[in-house]
């Protein structure tokens, strides 16, 4: 069996549904514990602009999983926690990922098996960085964020960004896919992104960071009114 990633966003329009969606960061934790055949899961809020700011956005929330293979991913998502989260949004996207690369530790474990990539594997990747920053940093780091929120908002080349978290200002999520390698290095080696990575190792920032690179399996359902990839032409 091959290791499958899911990551949905969901969207929430009424007040009503959004604080719903807020009391399930705590609440839903059960069920997904009881939910046949999942790994390490997260229940996430998001930011708001491009990338992530602190600013939380209270309509849009994901929920990251780890399952054995793109079957199981399917049938348990189509039914239990994840319906009640599609039917109390208005919107809903979820993007299958296989992980090709992956350093570093969440919460103490290393949650993805990187799978060996096809000798041919071309086309678009994801990127995921999760971050907890060190409290006595909060300030200088947050700093360094609008620029790189900026940047990769206003960049042509990335297909979908998302800014998400499990606890806001601390414990961030960056989540991104690119038409390429080629695209996503251009971004990430030069400009704000460069100098903030700089200054993490220079001085310290992160408690604990983990960095993976994924291929795109699947993707099903909406954003924006759209699929952010099929109408990127890059299914």
């Amino acid at each position: 069996m091959s290791q499958v990633v899911s990551l949905s966003f969901f969207r929430f329009g009424t007040s009503r549904a959004r604080l719903w969606a807020f009391a399930m960061m705590g609440l839903a934790r059960p069920a997904m514990k009881r939910t046949p055949g999942i790994g390490f899961w997260k229940l996430c809020g998001s930011g708001t602009g491009e990338g992530f700011t602190p600013r939380p956005d209270l309509s849009v929330y994901a929920i990251l999983a780890t399952w054995p293979d793109e079957a199981t991913a399917r049938h348990q998502m189509a039914r239990g926690i994840f319906a009640r989260y599609r039917n109390k949004s208005i919107e809903d996207w979820t993007v299958y990922l296989s992980t090709t690369s992956v350093r570093g530790a969440w919460a103490g474990d290393t949650p993805f098996v990187a799978q060996p990539a096809a000798p041919d594997a071309d086309g678009p990747i994801a990127a995921l960085t999760r971050a907890s920053v060190r409290l006595g940093v909060l300030g200088r780091f947050w700093r360094r964020v609008p620029n790189i929120s900026d940047k990769i908002g206003r960049d042509p080349s990335v297909l979908f960004k998302q800014g998400i978290g499990e606890r806001p200002w601390v414990h961030q999520v960056t989540f991104s896919i690119w038409p390429d390698q080629a695209a996503m290095n251009a971004f990430a080696r030069t400009g704000p992104h460069a100098e903030a990575i700089r200054a993490v190792r220079d001085h310290g920032w992160f408690a604990e960071e983990l960095y993976a690179r994924f291929s795109l399996v699947a993707e099903e359902g909406s954003w924006d009114g759209r699929a952010p990839l099929l109408t990127k032409d890059t299914a």
